[in-house]
């Protein structure tokens, strides 16, 4: 099994059909097989082989594609990073994955410290590469067109997703190529996702859901792609008339800006919208459907489940519900406390079960441990389910700040915050935003004595994260609310 069998199938049923579109470029499947397969021959040479992690630290560009694919081929395992990482944060992903290369561009290289990360033995720059560094595309123009993906186990691994770990550390979700194709195939099939589709890819590639529910499904359905760099609306809009969109994916961030900017007839082309990452408002929902007479569809899932694990079908739509498991999956609530199932209407934690369900976290044998027991996955999320089966979320069992989609987990960043020597106490939680679902902001004590700004505070948290993991608002206190047994209770933060 290798999930880049869908690339060859499809350059062998369709080798003339337009696979691929970006910033008025077409690729045909002839073409885009043929890249991969350039990026796969390259690897070969430097010496990469099975197992072998390779980093992406690549937007939305097709330089993603082509290496995502290759490494795939190889039977490498695909390392994504997220393109807002600052350098301390490249470096623990890079160090913990023991990435033997890195795919990056000239605009996020000045984030790769070779000199501290002893297992990096190549950095391969898409273009204008500086004279110390190698040239993918040099690389590739060299190399042959022809590659073979190697038919690999069904549970090799073949990406790792990092994302932000309760303990402030990034964990490393590792899909295997089962995990990814039984994925890409239940997308298909609940999506109607068919060959004259044609899918504006806006959200992140280095993201589970562009990565998998969208790029991977797509290339399987043998559909075209439109890619952009990013989210921006007026492109957006032009694209959808331009390249004739049937099928629009999407963040409930992006749906509340189109629902109050665009007109129905600017969307009439597109047949199926399709929210994930976060959770959509039930207003949004309800305002979308009576503006252009069209539902969004809803699945839930995490990275840890490839990431597609309940759908909200069309014949039986609630609005606010995550529907009901996939073919082939499990799902229920449990007590969080005894993990007993709870009957229709009780709250607990959701479990899944299934083909979906990660290897585990990569390098975390305690964390794998943690999250999968006795075959569940524990989600970390509370919901119900009601009298007809389907799954509802209520809360989150977990501090996990949910940022336009992207998971932000507040020890991370006190974390940073602890570092500045005035600090005694911080308190790092998430209240909700009209926006982005949710935003992040602190409360913080300071030592007797001393004095420290909220500027400088936002300085040091620029230098060391990710801009969406940066407080919007920080508040000095007296003190931070805690339980008896001294855990903060962030629940009143919230709502303080």
């Amino acid at each position: 099994m290798n999930i880049a069998h869908h690339i060859e199938r499809a350059h062998q049923l369709y080798p003339n059909k337009p696979a691929l579109v970006f910033e008025h470029t077409t690729y045909t499947y002839r073409e885009l097989d043929q890249l991969v397969n350039q990026v796969a021959n390259s690897l070969h040479e430097l010496g990469i082989t099975i197992g072998d992690r390779v980093a992406l630290f690549l937007p939305n560009i097709p330089d993603f594609i082509f290496a995502y694919l290759g490494i795939i081929k190889l039977g490498a395992i695909a390392v994504s990073l997220n393109v807002q990482l600052q350098s301390e944060e490249v470096k623990f992903i890079l160090n913990d994955s023991q990435a033997v290369a890195i795919v990056v561009t000239p605009e996020l290289i000045k984030h790769i410290q070779r000199v501290e990360l002893p297992a990096l033995q190549h950095v391969l720059v898409t273009d204008d590469p500086s004279a110390a560094t190698a040239s993918l595309a040099a690389l590739m123009r060299n190399a042959a067109t022809a590659y073979q993906a190697l038919d690999l186990d069904r549970n090799a691994p073949a990406a790792i997703v990092y994302s932000s770990g309760t303990t402030g550390f990034p964990k490393g979700v590792t899909l295997s190529h089962s995990n990814v194709v039984s994925n890409m195939y239940s997308k298909n099939h609940y999506c109607g996702m068919g060959l004259d589709d044609r899918l504006l890819l806006c959200v992140p590639l280095f993201h589970c859901f562009g990565q998998n529910a969208v790029l991977n499904s797509a290339i399987n359905a043998c559909a075209t792609i439109v890619l952009h760099r990013s989210f921006n609306l007026d492109s957006i809009i032009k694209s959808i008339h331009d390249d004739r969109i049937s099928m629009f994916f999407g963040v409930p961030t992006i749906y509340v800006l189109l629902l109050n900017k665009v007109a129905p007839e600017q969307l009439r082309s597109v047949r199926y919208f399709f929210s994930g990452a976060a959770i959509m408002p039930i207003e949004i929902a309800r305002r979308w459907h009576e503006k252009y007479d069209a539902y969004i569809y809803e699945g839930y899932g995490l990275t840890e489940t490839s990431p597609f694990a309940s759908y909200n079908h069309p014949f039986r739509y609630k609005f606010g519900s995550i529907g009901i498991p996939i073919e082939n999956v499990e799902m229920k609530i449990v007590d969080v406390e005894t993990g007993d199932e709870l009957g229709p209407d009780a709250i607990g934690e959701i479990v899944i079960r299934g083909p979906n369900v990660m290897l585990g976290y990569w390098n975390n044998q305690p964390a794998t441990d943690q999250a999968i027991r006795n075959g569940w996955f524990h989600t970390g999320d509370i919901g119900k389910v009601d009298q007809d089966g389907d799954f509802f979320i209520v809360d989150r069992l977990k501090d996990m700040i949910n940022v336009a989609g992207i998971k932000v987990y507040p020890a991370e960043v006190e974390n940073v915050i602890y570092q500045l020597p005035a600090i005694a106490e911080v308190a790092v939680y998430g209240v909700p935003d009209a926006m982005t679902g949710e935003r992040v902001e602190a409360k913080v004590v300071l030592k007797a004595g001393q004095t420290l700004t909220a500027k400088e505070i936002f300085a040091l948290c620029r230098k060391q994260i990710a801009s969406f993991k940066i407080p919007t608002s920080i508040e000095f206190v007296d003190a931070i609310p805690k339980n008896a047994t001294g855990k903060v209770l962030k629940r009143l933060l919230r709502n303080s």
